[in-house]
């Protein structure tokens, strides 16, 4: 460990002290108030918006028309016109019958296997296992209907939806 005389130790703050008061004293951030007066004039100049001429009688002002913000009478006409159509397909979708009903219904049901245990076949839906006489609630045309499974065989299953019932082939893995 190296000691400082104390004439180093004198001199070093002489050399601080002198080299201090040569420093620039810090400007402010801040402009004085002549110069802030001005910027704000300018910026009100342009802010202020500058008084525009009448448009001639007949004219249409492109940026601000008069029925700017009314629906346009061709896109009504489109739209009252996909409405029908949409209208019209839907009531053409929906099954006459029950059986059909229940043949819409049966292909949203997709089993991914079926399995024996106990002698008793079972219906496999991920980790669901249904037997038969068991219920499944299936949403078909925004209703809620319940339709039973009537029957398992290896590679089929029967739905039943009231006095309707259809038999299904039981695909592993493929979804319609």
């Amino acid at each position: 460990m190296r000691l400082f005389s104390s004439r180093q130790i004198l001199g070093s703050m002489a050399v601080v002290i002198c080299v201090l008061p040569l420093r620039a004293a810090p400007s402010a951030d801040i402009p004085n108030q002549a110069k802030r007066r001005e910027v704000v004039n300018s910026a009100l100049r342009l802010v202020d918006p500058a008084a525009t001429a009448a448009l001639p009688k007949g004219v249409v002002n492109v940026f601000n028309p008069e029925a700017f913000g009314q629906p346009d009478p061709e896109e009504l006409k489109a739209i009252a016109t996909a409405k029908a159509a949409e209208a019209a397909a839907l009531n053409k979708a929906r099954p006459a019958t029950e059986a059909d009903l229940l043949e819409r219904i049966a292909e949203r049901v997709v089993p991914s296997g079926s399995v024996t245990m106990n002698g008793e076949p079972l219906l496999i839906f991920g980790q669901k296992k249904l037997r038969v006489g068991d219920q499944l609630t299936v949403t078909f045309d925004g209703r809620d209907h319940i339709v039973e499974i009537s029957s398992i065989q290896r590679y089929n299953f029967t739905l039943r939806l009231n006095r309707a019932e259809i038999t299904r082939r039981i695909n592993p893995g493929k979804n319609p």
